[in-house]
């Protein structure tokens, strides 16, 4: 999984994770109500995964957040999934796209972690 990469159309996803089986997961994080109203492009990232997800607090109303995307609860140890996301598969261009564009964040940000800790 990668914290906050950037998407060929120019949007950043909160995480993006890739399963044993290479299908893409995105998670949107969202700490408020208000913060998921005033959010209008999270529709734009069902073209970049297989599934996608929402993930809140306790505090935050689970209502709000749609019924055609998972759901995951988070706390301060970790996270439950309490609704699976439904499938819709990458096409094979964007899918190598994508997980070319995943495995050179990672690289690049393993990279500079081992340089930071070993300067």
């Amino acid at each position: 999984m990668l914290p906050e990469l950037t998407l060929v159309s120019g949007r950043r996803t909160d995480i993006i994770a890739v399963g044993e089986k290479g299908e893409v997961w995105i998670v949107e994080i969202k700490s408020s109500i208000e913060d998921f109203r005033v959010d209008n492009k999270w529709p734009e990232y069902r073209d970049f995964c297989d599934r996608l997800f929402f993930a809140t607090l306790q505090d935050v109303p689970q209502e709000i957040f749609p019924e055609d995307c998972g759901f995951i609860l988070a706390d301060g140890f970790g996270g439950h999934m309490l609704r699976e996301a439904p499938e819709h598969k990458l096409s094979g261009a964007r899918r190598k796209a994508l997980m070319l564009r995943f495995a050179r964040a990672a690289a690049d940000r393993l990279l500079a972690a081992e340089l930071a800790a070993n300067p």
